[in-house]
């Protein structure tokens, strides 16, 4: 039961990335054949990377423990101040891309609980579609 305690949020964010994989109708989950292809590939290679580093992180340190001791740094809350803003923008651009304040305030809930690794999800599913907005 501990074990299973212990690796809930990842538990959570791996149905959470399912979810988001399975539901993308449009365009192929893992490949580009639009311009720019290798981005993608890219992409999915960071977020499995980042993602590894995290887990291997969360085995070695307890993330709660590990705030409690910096929140008393002011580099800490400026970098928490950063963190969050780039999310928000992030969301921001999920709004521009899709069009949609619901799908933004849906894109809050994930961007929040996992930061960098939903956008990063966002981003790897959505590639094409982002890109073709810049050509």
């Amino acid at each position: 039961m501990k074990t299973i305690k212990r690796h809930s949020f990842w538990l959570v964010y791996a149905v959470f990335a399912a979810v988001v994989i399975v539901t993308r109708q449009d365009q192929h989950w893992l490949f580009s054949n639009g311009p720019y292809g290798w981005g993608k590939l890219l992409t999915w290679l960071v977020l499995v990377t980042f993602l590894v580093y995290t887990i291997y992180c969360n085995t070695k340190e307890n993330f709660f423990k590990s705030l409690k001791k910096m929140y008393s740094f002011l580099w800490f809350r400026q970098i928490g101040i950063d963190l969050s803003l780039g999310l928000v923008m992030f969301g921001f651009l999920i709004y521009l891309n899709t069009g949609s304040v619901l799908a933004f305030l849906i894109w809050l809930v994930p961007l929040t609980l996992f930061g960098n690794l939903a956008s990063l999800l966002y981003l790897a599913v959505n590639y094409d579609t982002i890109v073709s907005h810049f050509l």
